[in-house]
């Protein structure tokens, strides 16, 4: 496992993102165990999750409690972990998300899923998307409070843009040390984000990192024609001896220092499987090909 910079700490170039382990679909308790002890046990000390993933009508923090769970069942080492959560959305009844970035809300969330963690402070607290009904400056001046307060060590804000980071970064100061955007080979609009992220020294979580990879791979060997956009990921997996996922994985690292991709998983085999790809590095022809695919 290779490893980078997140404020002062250190972490796994490969996340783990929980969400599947605690949504709809989700698989069961042991499973979903078995999935974080198998990232944990490849090198992952980092562990995303929000205190919205839960299924739709089921009570906040499910996906917290899930974590916390494992981490307690786990028998290696744990100190080094980083568990990551958001807050500032929530489920609806029918499956839907909603926003609620009110600085009394995220003051109340935050203190619950510290509760739910059962730790002494939350490792990265991020504001999980801006609330267009409350100004930005006040979400964020919440989360300057709990870090005051000593609820949150460290600051992180999610779906946002250049601006935003701007703000928060103003607001924040050397507190704020990352930003998780959705980004992957199909989904590239955060470029400017990422290109900020890195002048700032700021960490990049890509969401969603292997968005369109996945679903063009479904079909198995003939997968490089279900989607001709992800067809240079298949050439380069199949002559590494690579899944495409890997290969996916291995541009993002290579796109700046600062890319920690968290993909998510409901498997432990395809937990172990992202973990390996933080080992793989692709040459200079290679990432011109897959450079110019996808979008």
């Amino acid at each position: 496992m290779r490893y980078r910079r997140l404020g002062d700490l250190q972490v796994s170039a490969i996340g783990l993102g929980t969400m599947p382990l605690s949504i709809e679909g989700r698989p069961d308790e042991a499973r979903a165990l078995a999935t974080v002890h198998a990232a944990l046990d490849a090198g992952v000390t980092l562990l995303d999750t929000a205190d919205s993933y839960h299924p739709p009508g089921g009570e906040p923090g499910a996906g917290e409690l899930l974590v916390a769970r494992a981490l307690a069942a786990y028998g290696g080492d744990r100190d080094a972990v980083l568990v990551a959560t958001k807050g500032g959305r929530g489920r609806t009844a029918d499956g839907g998300w909603s926003v609620d970035g009110r600085p009394e809300h995220l003051r109340r969330a935050a203190r619950a899923s510290l509760k739910r963690l059962g730790v002494a402070a939350i490792g990265l607290y991020q504001l999980h998307k801006p609330d267009p009904h409350v100004p930005y400056a006040e979400s964020l001046g919440a989360v300057r409070e709990l870090l005051d307060a000593g609820v949150v060590r460290l600051a992180g804000i999610s779906n946002v843009d250049a601006d935003q980071i701007r703000l928060a970064r103003d607001v924040l100061g050397d507190r704020l040390v990352s930003v998780q955007n959705r980004y992957s080979p199909e989904a590239q609009g955060s470029e400017a984000e990422l290109r900020l992220c890195t002048e700032l020294g700021l960490t990049f979580l890509p969401w969603s990192p292997l968005g369109g990879i996945s679903r063009s791979s479904l079909d198995g060997a003939s997968a490089q024609e279900a989607d001709p956009r992800f067809g240079a990921f298949h050439r380069v997996a199949r002559e590494r001896g690579v899944s495409p996922q890997q290969t996916a994985l291995a541009w993002l690292l290579a796109r700046s220092p600062v890319v920690v991709p968290i993909p998510g998983a409901s498997r432990p085999e395809t937990a172990r499987a992202s973990a390996a790809a933080a080992d793989l590095t692709l040459g200079e022809e290679e990432l011109a090909l897959l450079d110019g695919a996808g979008g």
